[in-house]
């Protein structure tokens, strides 16, 4: 499965791709034949263009519950990253977008199972709008602030792209 790496402020797209035995990692769409043993729990023996590192990665806490956290310790001193699943960084960002009012958009392709709101309807912050069922998965979308839904896009059984507007939030005045 792709993950978001998450070193520093820089963001990579990574990848271990098993097949036939070989394991190939894909670092932002390059690909890496790699030669990646587990010697012990949470240790590995890696090769890769020729050169070998024994790597043990530990879990580290993130103060981001969709985030996994962990400490690389390499024979030149350790490294603090991050994993992040692609799917939960999607449903963030879509949530955001209607942060302080605004159109609740699709983050990725899907069919909408269930309305919970109508137009009209005084929402409060975290209170669910809608089920999208996208990738086997059913993903709930709630208001990210108080506020008022102004115009629905979609209706049950409505499939949708990336990007389509679903929902419409005014925000509550402070």
């Amino acid at each position: 499965m792709k993950r978001t790496l998450l070193l520093g402020k820089e963001q990579i797209d990574v990848e271990l791709l098993r097949q036939d035995g070989v394991t190939t990692l894909v670092w932002n769409g390059e690909a890496q034949v790699v030669d990646l043993q587990e010697v012990e729990p949470g240790s590995y023996s890696v090769i890769m263009n020729g050169r070998s590192v024994d790597v043990r990665v530990d879990s580290a806490k993130n103060p981001d519950p969709d985030v996994q956290g962990f400490r690389a310790s390499l024979y030149d001193g350790a490294y603090d990253f991050a994993m992040q699943d692609p799917r939960k960084a999607l449903l963030a960002a879509a949530a955001g977008a209607a942060g302080a009012g605004g159109t609740l958009t699709a983050p990725m392709p899907g069919k909408v199972v269930k309305v919970l709101v109508k137009e009209g309807d005084r929402v409060e912050e975290g209170q669910s709008l809608l089920i999208l069922e996208a990738m086997k998965m059913q993903n709930e979308y709630k208001a990210p602030s108080a506020g008022t839904v102004t115009k629905l896009h979609v209706g049950e059984g409505s499939t949708v792209e990336t990007a389509t507007p679903m929902v419409e939030l005014k925000a509550h005045e402070a």
